[in-house]
């Protein structure tokens, strides 16, 4: 005898499935098998000797480091900036927690030229500071801290709220009343819940930092081997209709990222697995 078929718990789970499946194929999966098969027609020896020449090289170690370096920043003060704006009511604050987005909506290219007028040396900011930011590294990580910021602070904002409800502070008022210390519970029951939402929003960070091209080329000043960013030289390949180097030096840069994203999700996932344990 046929058993009837049991209904599925969520209602088009096939047709939403195959949905999602198909965009994911169409706007990640396909793009990224072209990429790679494209760079399949190279040979060893010259996908080799494109990916390891010295301003290749130069371009990936701006690159990766500046993001990384940004991410870091946005890490330490968008968790501050997070704490602040859930915890404390102060004039002007859904002004600041609007301003926070701002990077979102800002067209990246009005981000760069912006800082470059800020940070110049007769900019408000560049003037006043005994060394230079412009057409440096250091404008580099300037311009991938501003981008990067929303998404430490969106991360954790919500994570700093649930804590701050009264269950929340019931366990902060608990441990005080025992005894600790304010930097007791903070670095005993404040932090554990928060490592888990600060590194992914180091991790958006730092994978917007990578890619970044609109707010970079402006202030970085784009010279080779100096301030010329992986991104901006596959575009100096793809005007030169070198299309070989181009696709080259995107896989490589693909697989650092991925490489990356993915020992930083490993944080991330063992951060939670102690955070549940504890």
């Amino acid at each position: 005898m046929a058993h009837a078929a049991r209904p599925s718990i969520l209602p088009g789970f096939g047709l939403t499935l195959g949905y999602t499946l198909t965009y994911v194929s169409l706007l990640v999966v396909i793009p990224i098998t072209a990429l790679v098969m494209r760079t399949a027609n190279l040979s060893w020896s010259e996908f080799w000797g494109i990916v390891t020449t010295a301003r290749v090289v130069a371009s990936y170690e701006l690159s990766f480091g500046t993001a990384l370096v940004a991410a870091a920043i946005n890490a330490l003060f968008g968790t501050l900036i997070a704490w602040v704006l859930v915890r404390y009511r102060f004039p002007g604050r859904t002004l600041v927690d609007a301003l926070v987005d701002l990077p979102f909506a800002l067209p990246t290219a009005v981000a760069g030229i912006a800082l470059v007028t800020i940070y110049d040396h007769q900019g408000w900011i560049g003037r006043i500071l005994p060394f230079s930011v412009v057409y440096k590294p250091a404008g580099i990580v300037i311009a991938l801290t501003f981008i990067g910021l929303p998404f430490v602070v969106r991360s954790v904002q919500p994570v700093v709220e649930s804590l701050s409800t009264s269950s929340g502070a019931e366990i902060e008022e608990a441990a005080h009343c025992l005894g600790a210390s304010r930097g007791a519970i903070l670095w005993r029951i404040i932090l554990p819940e928060l490592w888990p939402a600060i590194a992914a929003g180091f991790t958006l960070a730092f994978a917007r930092g990578v890619g970044e091209y609109g707010s970079v080329v402006f202030i970085a000043g784009n010279m080779p081997m100096k301030t010329e960013i992986a991104p901006l030289l596959i575009i100096t390949k793809l005007e030169e209709y070198d299309y070989p180097a181009a696709t080259a030096i995107a896989v490589v840069m693909l697989g650092f990222s991925f490489v990356a994203l993915l020992c930083v999700n490993a944080v991330q996932r063992f951060l939670e697995r102690r955070l549940r344990h504890a």
